[in-house]
This record gives C-alpha cells, structure tokens and sequence, in this order.
C-alpha cells in the first residue's frame, strides 16, 4: 500500500469569498469524472455547497469534503468557506491536510482575506500552490493578479503558465514548463499546439525568471546554472518539486473554473508538486511527544469536522495520522479515554458516503457514523500507544446576541437546539448569564449567528428570537444614608410578623465589594435574626433601585433595633433589613455604573488613524499602540454598550483587515444623558413586563 500512498494527495483548497474555490473544487471533481456534470452555485447544483442555507447563500458555511481518483491516484479534497463568518475552523481543516492551493480571483487578485488565508497556511508550514482563477472574465487582469501575490502576500511566485488571450479571448495558457502552448477546447481538454508569435514574446522571459527562482531555491542547483548557464528539463523540474515541498517556492497556475478550463492542468500540478502523506513531518502531541506519518506506526486520527445528516446521524469526519483504519478497529478517545468502534468507514464526496473495505492510510479523509461521544477537535488513538494531536489555535469570537423563544416558556427547547449545532461547528459558543437570564450564543460574524440559528430553526422546528444581548450594568452609592430604620409590624389575627432594624450604610471604594457589620450591642436584636437582616439586604441589592441592576460596593452596619418575642421571626427580620435598605437608597446619593472592555485591536498601519478616530467616537480611552511587520496593535478601554456590534463595524472599516479581542476590565460611572437614557429604557422594560 506504501507505493499508492506516495501517490496520494491530500489537500485543501483556501481563498477570500467569492475567489471561486467551491466552483474550482467542481472543475476538479468533474474532470476527474466523481461528478456527472459541472456544478454551478448559482444554480444551486454544486456537489459540495449542499446545504439549504449554503444554496439559498450562493456560498459555503462549512468545508466540503470529496475524494476522488485522477490517474488512477487517490485524491482527498477539502473545500474551506471563505467568508470570515464562516472561516473560523480553517486551522482545523489545514491540520488534515499535506498541502494547500489558494485560489485568487484574476478580477480582484489578492484581497484583505486573501492575507489572512495566506497567513493562517504559513502558520502551519504547509505547502503551497497557487491558482488564478476567473481568467475570462470582462475585468479579469493577469498582470494585476500575478503582481498582487508579490506585494500583497510578500511571496516570490513561480509563475508556470502564462495565459493566451485576455478577458472574453482568454483561450490557453503557455506551459512555461514544458515551453509550449495548451488551447483549451472548453470542455476540460486542451490541445498542444505552437506558442503564438505574439505571445512568445512575453512568455519567453518568464520562462528566464522562472527557472531562475527555481534555481535560487537550491544552491547547490543555483551554482550548475550559474557555471553552465542552463539546467536540463529534469534538474528544474526536480528543484521545483523539492523547492514546493519545502515550502520556497510558490507554483503558479490558471485557468477558469465556470469555464472549465485548467481542470486537468491544476490535477496535474497537484499530483506532481504536493507531498505525499507520508512526506508530512512528524505530528506533535499535547504532551510534547511526536507520530509519525506512517503505516507501520499505531493508528491514530485527528477529528477535524463533525457533520450533522437527516439519515446517518452524526458524521465524525477525521484525517487519518498513522497506521491504518479499518471496520474491526476500536480506538480510544484521548480526551473522554473512552473506547470507540471505528464500525464501518467511509468515503465521502459532499453528501455522499461510500463504505470502504480496505485500508485506510495515513492522509486518508475517512468518515466515521455512530460513535458515542467524538467531538471535533478529538484524537482517536490505539490503546496500546495512545496519542492526542496538539490542537491548532483557532480565533476568538467576535459577536454575541442574546437567544428568545418567540413563544414564552421555550426557552430550554431554544437552548437545547442551538446546543446541538456545537458538534459540527467549533467556533460556535453557547452560554446563559445567570444574571440577565439570557442564553448568549457568540461566534465569529452577524451571519455566522443568523445563518446558525436559521439551521436551528429549520432542523428543530423551533422559533428563535434574535436580540442584542443586555448590557450588565451596575449601581452604587455616592454619598452615606445614616441612621436608617426598617421597620416592619404586621397583624392580621393569630400570630403577627415584627421586626425592626436601624442601619448605617456608606460607599466602598471600587471593587471593594458588599461588606455588613454586626455591631448590635446588648441583645437589641436577637442573634438568630441578624443574618436574616443581611439577607434582606442582599436581596433588595440584587434587584437595584436606579434601573433594577445590582447595587455593588457598599458597607451597611447594623447597630440598633427592637424585637418582639412572639411576632419576630428570621421573615419579619429580613423584611425589615430590606425595607431598611430601600430607605438608604431613596436618602443617598446613587449612579450607574457602565462596565468597560479592554479591546485589543489589530490592523494594517494604514488604518491605524481611522481606528483610533473610530474608539474615541465611541467613548474609548486609547491606553496605546505597537506597530511590528505592517500591523498595529491598538489597545484601549472602551464602555462595553458601544462595542456589542464592533466585528462588522471593524470589518468594514479596515476591509476585512482587522481583527480584534475584549475581554471586561472594570466598571465606571455612565455619564448622566447615557444613565438617564439606561434607567428610562429599563423602567419602560419593567412596566411591560407587569
């Protein structure tokens, strides 16, 4: 099995939304004959964008997983959206794969998210290739494009074809290579043929420049081509394959993927420059040790993605490391220790499933159904040499809203439904605040919520209520209350309720907290009820008085106060404690606190002013800045009320450019237009709720 492992190929396909990658992953399958027919995302027909949203989007929330044979060699393909939205996972799809290709768009070349795509690839040392894509298009610009890699990306490109023809006349690409032309006849073929006289002129020292980078690459290779003046066909082709695999040079490719032209060219570029799975370097554990990427080495798989399907259940998609996976396999999960049946694997191509009998090695994408508790992320290892991978990083989430039921009292089914979608998406997160009741959903953009909980909707038939998520504000003291009684007397017939408090109450400094005093002397108040006078307070100052928000850092003392023998009781006691404290408040001077963030925002220098111009606007306090390699790092203390909605702000702002943290520092006091608006909003939110 060894030799047909070092023909397989696994990889993923990476690029900035509406680069065309789902469209390039069709050209791939239909060339390779796994599809009937090329699919289109506008019709709705494509192989991977399967899902009703992802249609209904005309683009991908989730990778898409496919494999296939060309040549009669094994391929595994994974398909990345592009969207930030929906991108969040894209460490975990590359640590599944050998190699990558980006796909450019020839119209737009390098974009903002075209940066971030390259950045996360470089991250994990994968190599590369590139394909520009859309080259027949009304604005499609070669030179443009193939320049943007250099100044956008900061790469030295190996440009391998140069194109025939521009726009609407684009026919063919120069094999800089091999030196000759390929017309493409539109249905995924093309003909060799004799460079054009009005092309060779271009074409010819590309030619010059690209066996030079190539030469650079190696200098053992650089000095023959320097002495000789040239190097055989083989010795550049050599070089090149070693200067990919090390991660040197950059191969360039083109084509157009609607127009199914390049198919054939980018398979045989993939299958001659990517690395093998048994090429990849050494996996490295959690705990520092390393797995080979071999046969001979235990089994081991990494679950990069968990999909949901309305027949089979729950899909474990998985990268096999090492060894080889088959139906009689149990294999122990690294996080829960549990043992898990591999049952049988499978074989996935978008939708579809195919049961495989025979070994699965490592580089393999396989497919796993009814395991018991696998979630991504995990590691299935043998017993007998367990292994858990080190997990890649993957980015905060930027946005948060609060989820409702549209009919009350749904609000656990609301909770559950969502819940379930955390399997298949990492970069969901789901919580409740226990103080506002909100159950939170956050992830990573406005439509990465929207989107997930219209799949919530639509699998769990439940109605959900999308709504910005309560700001907690708090209260506090300003001024001291002294002398305050509480009293309550109650008689109704029978036993009454008495009990009577007189208390002294002042502000703490900030984060100080709540602090009570027992300071009666003399048995005024028996011992039994003074904590049922601290109590009361407590209670009253959970619920505030301003705007119903807590009431923090304060000091009640507790010093005087009168009982009754037969109506006191720990009830009439705390009544008393929280009829004392309400008196405090109306006599005491009270303001609403605002909490504040500490936003740490990242982005190219050229934003740097309009970001800062953009924090201050929103009441920020910049604490300062770092620029280092092109990036500034903004740091500055921000009211949390003018941040809920940043990520798209910030998105559109920077071009997608910039990236951004929070994380609660402190509380101040909210300026009084923005106080007396807050407390006027809650009141109103209170009475309707009466």
């Amino acid at each position: 099995m060894s030799e047909a492992l070092n023909t397989q190929r696994t990889y993923v396909l990476v690029g900035h939304g509406g680069s065309g990658k789902t469209s390039v992953a069709e050209m791939l399958l239909f060339n390779a004959g796994a599809a009937a027919r090329l699919g289109k995302i506008e019709e709705g027909t494509t192989v991977l964008d399967y899902e009703p949203e992802e249609i209904k989007r005309r683009g991908s929330i989730q990778p898409g997983i496919a494999n296939f044979k060309w040549n009669k060699n094994q391929h595994f393909l994974i398909d990345t959206p592009g969207d930030a939205n929906f991108n969040g996972d894209l460490p975990y799809a590359l640590a599944a794969a050998d190699g990558a290709i980006l796909v450019i768009d020839a119209v737009d070349g390098v974009k903002p998210l075209t940066r971030k795509a390259w950045g996360e690839i470089q991250k994990t040392g994968l190599p590369a290739m590139i394909f520009i894509n859309k080259m027949d298009r009304d604005s499609a610009d070669f030179t443009t494009a193939f320049e943007s890699l250099k100044d956008g990306l900061g790469i030295h490109p190996v440009l391998l074809h140069y194109p025939i023809g521009e726009k609407d006349q684009f026919k063919g690409v120069v094999d800089l290579l091999e030196n000759k032309a390929l017309f493409f006849d539109g249905k995924g073929g093309a003909t060799p043929g004799d460079i054009p006289a009005e092309v060779e002129a271009q074409s010819t020292p590309l030619r010059e420049t690209m066996i030079e980078n190539i030469a650079e690459s190696d200098e053992q290779v650089m000095e023959k081509y320097l002495d000789a003046g040239e190097l055989s066909a083989e010795e550049v082709k050599s070089a090149l394959v070693a200067g990919v695999k090390s991660g040197e040079l950059v191969p360039v490719v083109i084509g157009s993927a609607l127009a199914d032209m390049g198919g054939p060219q980018l398979l045989d570029a993939v299958q001659a420059l990517l690395p093998s799975p048994l090429e990849h370097p050494p996996f490295e554990g959690e705990d520092g040790g390393v797995r080979e990427s071999i046969e001979a080495a235990p089994p081991a798989c990494f679950v990069f993605k968990t999909l949901a399907d309305s027949f089979a259940g729950q899909l474990t998609v998985a990268r096999v490391l090492s060894g080889n996976v088959t139906g009689d396999l149990s294999l122990v999960n690294s996080r829960t220790g549990q043992q898990e049946r591999v049952g049988q694997p499978l074989l996935t191509c978008g939708k579809d499933q195919t049961p495989c009998k025979t070994p699965l090695g490592p580089g393999s994408i396989v497919t796993l159904v009814k395991l018991k508790d696998t979630k991504t992320g995990d590691t299935l290892s043998s017993d007998k040499a367990a292994f858990a991978l080190k997990k890649p990083q993957l980015a905060p989430t930027l946005i948060t809203y609060a989820l409702a039921p549209k009919v009350k009292g749904d609000e656990d089914k609301v909770y559950q439904a969502v819940a379930k979608l955390l399997d298949e998406d990492i970069t969901l997160k789901l919580g409740r605040d226990e103080e506002t009741a909100d159950t939170l959903l956050s992830g990573m953009g406005q439509n990465h919520i929207e989107v997930s909980v219209e799949r919530a909707r639509r699998r769990y038939k439940v109605d959900i209520v999308l709504k910005t998520p309560k700001v907690p504000y708090r209260e506090t003291f300003k001024t001291a209350a002294r002398d305050i009684q509480g009293r309550h007397k109650k008689q109704t017939g029978g036993r009454g309720q008495f009990g009577d408090c007189w208390i002294h109450l002042e502000p703490q400094p900030k984060g100080a907290g709540y602090e009570f005093v027992d300071a009666i002397v003399g048995g005024s108040i028996p011992r039994q009820y003074i904590p049922a006078v601290d109590k009361g307070i407590q209670e009253s100052a959970a619920r505030g008085v301003l705007a119903g928000f807590p009431v923090i850092d304060f000091k009640v003392t507790l010093y005087d106060g009168s009982f009754h023998t037969v109506d006191s009781s720990e009830m009439a006691f705390k009544v008393a404690g929280s009829l004392a404290f309400k008196k405090a408040c109306e006599k005491a001077k009270m303001s609403l606190l605002e909490p504040i963030m500490t936003v740490t925002v990242a982005v190219p220098d050229s934003y740097m002013g309009d970001v800062i111009g953009d924090l201050s606007s929103r009441r920020g306090k910049v604490l300062g800045s770092e620029s280092q390699g092109g990036v500034t790092e903004i740091k500055a203390h921000v009211p949390m009320s003018e941040v809920l909605k940043y990520a798209p702000d910030l998105r559109s702002m920077t071009a997608g450019q910039g990236t951004f943290t929070m994380e609660f520092s402190h509380y101040e006091e909210c300026p009084p237009p923005i106080a007396a608006k807050v407390i006027e909003e809650n009141k109103r939110a209170a009475a309707a709720e009466e």
